[in-house]
């Protein structure tokens, strides 16, 4: 009887998806399992893919850019080129567009982790590649924020810190009430550098292992320099900010976007 384990192709596929929830973007309303972005960095270079389950035997990878190389079917016992395979299996997962998580020290976020990785759609400038923005809360020093705050794709330890807890999905508890956490789109800053996007929590909001407290977190550039965020209520005067107990990920067709959006995100 055939193995998939015996196809260390499709085996890594599945393995992708099972170990990587966080990365998975579901598609109900295509009928399809879902999708995750892949990055790799081969040659020193953030190169992005999408890797597509439409079925428990069938797999799909194509690029970023659909322009770059034609997509690739993926299934049990059928062979595909070593630069596929090598790609897959030197690939990582980004976790999904919209995904809000938590860096978690003694028991309380320290900084809150945001991610843009809404797939293109055909007619769409594909130069907009995923982000993630690590946000520090307003206040807090380098030295309480997480090691991967300036280069969080770059870091390479990303599924480390979940496994072990250290990044915790904030959107579960988020979504319990409205009106205590939003998303304030990026701007420009007040010092002439543009501000990234930042999240205000007006109550803090507690889980079972942590908590989350009240506070402004902010792109961390901004806090290096000393400058000082605008206020909570400054922040959610602002157009464009977005409730996040809106947040349907993972299942869903909307999550809140790098401008502060919820919308749809791009069939694949």
């Amino acid at each position: 009887m055939y193995s998939v384990l015996h196809d260390p192709v499709f085996a890594t596929c599945l393995r992708l998806f099972r170990n990587h929830p966080l990365a998975v973007r579901r598609h109900y309303a295509e009928h399809r399992y879902g999708s995750m972005v892949l990055m790799n960095r081969g040659d020193g270079t953030d190169r992005f893919s999408v890797l597509i389950m439409e079925r428990d035997d069938l797999f799909v990878i194509r690029p970023w850019d659909r322009r770059d190389w034609a997509r690739v079917v993926i299934r049990p016992g059928e062979q595909v080129s070593g630069d596929v395979r090598r790609l897959i299996e030197s690939s990582a997962p980004v976790p999904y567009d919209g995904a809000l998580l938590g860096w978690v020290a003694g028991r309380q976020v320290r900084a809150v982790v945001v991610v843009r990785a809404r797939l293109p759609e055909p007619w769409d400038d594909a130069s907009a590649v995923p982000e993630i923005a690590v946000l520090p809360r307003a206040g807090s020093k380098p030295d309480e924020w997480p090691p991967l705050t300036a280069k969080p794709l770059e870091d390479g330890r990303l599924w480390e810190y979940v496994g072990r807890g250290q990044l915790a999905d904030l959107s579960p508890l988020v979504a319990r009430r409205a009106g205590r956490v939003f998303l304030v789109p990026a701007a420009d800053g007040r010092t002439g550098r543009p501000a990234g996007p930042r999240v205000v929590v007006t109550e803090r909001v507690e889980a079972g292992d942590f908590s989350l407290p009240a506070a402004v977190y902010a792109d961390h550039w901004t806090l290096r320099e000393g400058v000082l965020p605008l206020s909570a209520s400054q922040l959610l005067a602002l157009p464009g900010v977005t409730d996040l107990a809106g947040n349907r990920y993972p299942g869903g067709a909307t999550g809140p976007g790098w401008s502060g959006a919820a919308g749809a995100t791009g069939a694949v």
